[in-house]
């Protein structure tokens, strides 16, 4: 039987060597005329027509060889077939055609093969090989397959698989990572030429059973390459920018050259973003030394691959390697294998996906239990944004206990986010072991969980109480979201006594000083005892402290200054900013604030500074005293970045909105009003506009204010 199966395989190697010598004739004129002024076909054309024809005429060339001297030595009468011509197109599909009849000669094979034949195991492997590549076959119409065939009859299924950034060399690569049951593939979307499928290329793969998290020679890991915050803003701005400009495109029904030109735009600047903004570290180590390192914006996203393939190992215990066939197979196979289809950028999402949230979430964290034990714990937040999430959010450390009261309340800046993440981690204060998984401290995950920020919800609502269930621990939460349109409006205070809410200059005039009482009480601790803490304001102070603060300032108390040095330095930063931000008019003014925001888009350094420094020395005095006073301490604040983290950058982010934030609801930033943009990207603007005019002044090393002015500031004594 097996006599005559061989010899029937001969025979149709040998139709089947004739069918591809036919179609490499036309291969080698096509090519040279390529070349030409004037092609029949462009090469990708003839790349993808021929698609590994040369390939596959040397392999069953070497397979018909090797195989010819072994039924001749059991007939020299073996009959030839004869070979009927063909169309172009019925050579084309002879490689599927031959693939599927080969199939079905191995099925016949196997049955008249003894398992104890060392033929046996060879013939497995070729009929798995052959069904997954005719399972892979019209990936298109097919449903998405759960797993693929391996040895032995099993299933390698895919788990879970994402897009990540790596760093190869000091350079970021895109890649599309997948985590099968044995396996972690890292692989490389290739361009789609000519409208091909989406096809993928292996970078590098590690059996799970040889796969660690630990580096294996000992040796110090290597540095991550940061870019600096303005950079990532200055994207920010570019794709805010692009998105105006299309829906300008779109109300204006322009062509649709224009706006696909403006979305190709918009898909570079969101891929460098994507690319750039990572910088936490996922490393991942074979056993034979070879490491490798991704790079993720989020700590939730990175303990849930740790925590999956960490789970998977359990179930893994042989090593293994694939042949360069099996690896092709398996990387064709992850087409119809991915959960992950599109990199997040905006051409990639459904014309009708909710955009997400545009505006303001304060979130309130009150408390944690369930715990078995007392942990030192903190909870830090994340949500998402430009196609990414990032922590935004971070509580003290409530020491030593199984029922932590944060009580901490978070201002969250929401661009399109659609999801809230909480981590609860253990604090860990041995300073001098750190984790040689990732290069950052030993700080330990207790639990995490994720609830949708669903418009329905929180539009229009007041504080929603909810409670995040993770494993072992329980967190309860307060949120309250504010749209862009209402969080714009400033309220009046309607006490007619009080600082909170009151206009600057009737509270300078009252206290018959140049700077309100509150900012200089605070700025006086901050300096004392805060200068060195880390995030000094960017974290948040416990809310319940801030509130009692606020009312001792309103009430005028007498202890307030006693009530300030038993209180954590967050709360009293917190306190300031409050102040800023309930002022009826933001400290630049309503009336000036658009000429800032134009002052600041100038291109020309000279005018830029010209201009800048006119509007300054505009504000009323109060406001001017009051601002210079609180730039010095910044500045202060900012030179003392190696130790409490905070650049110029940082605080120019946290105190842009804050001080210059219109109290009406209309965008200030100059624009068409005849072609009015949206309130999401509108905001993005404004946003990263305010932040930049700070950042301007605190970057300049001196103000030249007017003699009269600067002496009235530094020396006077009712400041």
């Amino acid at each position: 039987m097996r006599k005559w199966v061989l010899s029937g395989i001969l025979a149709s190697e040998e139709t089947y060597l004739s069918h591809l010598e036919a179609l490499l004739l036309p291969m080698k004129p096509l090519k040279a005329a390529a070349t030409t002024s004037q092609p029949v076909l462009t090469i990708p054309q003839i790349e993808t027509i021929f698609f590994k024809v040369p390939e596959l005429y040397e392999v069953h060339k070497e397979f018909y060889d090797g195989l010819l001297p072994r039924v001749q030595q059991w007939s020299h009468h073996q009959p030839h077939a004869a070979v009927s011509p063909s169309s172009p197109t019925a050579l084309l599909y002879k490689p599927v055609d031959r693939v599927t009849r080969s199939t079905l000669v191995l099925h016949d094979l196997l049955k008249h093969t003894p398992s104890s034949h060392p033929d046996h195991p060879l013939l497995q492997d070729a009929l798995r090989i052959s069904q997954n590549f005719l399972s892979s076959i019209n990936e298109e119409t097919t449903p998405r397959r759960q797993s693929m065939t391996v040895k032995k009859g099993e299933n390698r299924q895919l788990l879970k698989d994402s897009f990540m950034v790596e760093l190869v060399e000091g350079t970021r690569k895109l890649r599309h990572v997948f985590l099968f049951t044995d396996l972690l593939l890292c692989a490389k979307l290739k361009k789609q030429i000519g409208g091909k499928s989406q096809q993928y290329d292996s970078k590098w793969y590690i059996p799970l059973s040889d796969l660690t998290f630990q580096n294996t020679d000992e040796s110090e890991p290597l540095p991550i390459p940061q870019v600096p915050d303005e950079e990532l803003d200055a994207m920010k701005v570019k794709i805010s920018h692009i998105k105006n400009e299309i829906q300008r495109e779109k109300r204006a029904n322009k062509g649709s050259k224009v706006i696909d030109r403006l979305r190709k735009k918009l898909s570079e600047q969101e891929s460098l973003l994507l690319l750039t903004s990572p910088s936490m570290a996922l490393r991942v180590h074979s056993r034979n030394g070879k490491g490798y390192m991704f790079l993720m914006s989020s700590d939730y996203e990175r303990a849930e691959w740790k925590e999956m393939i960490q789970e998977q190992q359990k179930k893994c215990f042989k090593s293994f390697s694939l042949t360069s066939m099996e690896l092709q197979m398996l990387t064709n196979s992850c087409v119809k294998l991915q959960t992950v289809h599109h990199i997040p950028l905006t051409i990639n999402k459904e014309e009708d996906e909710s955009p997400g949230l545009h505006g303001f979430l304060n979130v309130i964290v009150h408390s944690a239990s369930g715990l078995k034990q007392s942990l030192n714990l903190y909870c830090t937040l994340e949500v998402d944004s430009f196609g990414y999430f990032a922590s935004k959010a971070k509580t003290r450390v409530y020491r030593y206990t199984t029922e932590p009261k944060w009580n901490e309340e978070f201002e969250i800046d929401l661009e399109g986010s659609q999801t809230l993440r909480l981590l609860c981690y253990e604090k860990s204060y041995n300073k001098t072991k750190q984790n040689k998984e990732d290069g950052d401290s030993t700080d330990r995950i207790i639990g995490k969980g994720q609830i949708p920020l669903d418009p329905q919800t929180l539009l229009g609502k007041d504080w929603q109480r909810t409670v995040i269930p993770m494993t072992g621990v329980s967190v309860k939460l307060s949120m309250k979201f504010t749209s862009r349109e209402f969080s714009l409006k400033r309220m009046p205070s309607r006490k007619p006594m009080g600082v909170f809410g009151i206009k600057i200059s009737t509270v300078t005039k009252r206290e018959h000083s140049k700077v309100p009482y509150i900012v200089r009480q605070c700025l006086e601790e901050i300096e004392r005892r805060g200068m060195e803490e880390v995030g000094i304001y960017r974290v948040s102070g416990v809310a319940t402290d801030i509130q009692v603060l606020k009312a001792a300032f309103d009430t005028n108390n007498k202890d307030v200054s006693v009530m300030m040095s038993e209180m954590d330095v967050n709360a009293i930063a917190g306190t300031l900013k409050l102040y800023f931000r309930e002022l009826p008019e933001p400290l630049f003014t309503d009336d000036l604030y658009p000429n800032f925001a134009g002052g600041i888009a100038l291109s020309d350094s000279v005018a830029k500074e010209s201009c800048m420094l006119n509007l300054l020395l505009s504000l009323p005095e109060p406001n001017l005293v009051t601002f210079l006073f609180l730039l010095d301490h910044l500045k202060r604040v900012a030179d003392k970045e190696s130790i409490n983290k905070m650049s110029l950058h940082n605080l120019a982010t946290v105190f842009g909105p804050t001080l210059l934030r219109p109290a009406e609801k209309d965008s200030k930033i100059p624009t068409n009003p005849t072609q009015p943009i949206s309130m999401g990207d509108s905001w993005s603007l404004e946003v990263m506009s305010q932040v930049q005019v700070l950042l301007y002044f605190l970057q300049l090393e001196t103000i030249p204010t007017p003699d009269s002015k600067r002496q009235s500031i530094l020396f006077s004594t009712e400041v």
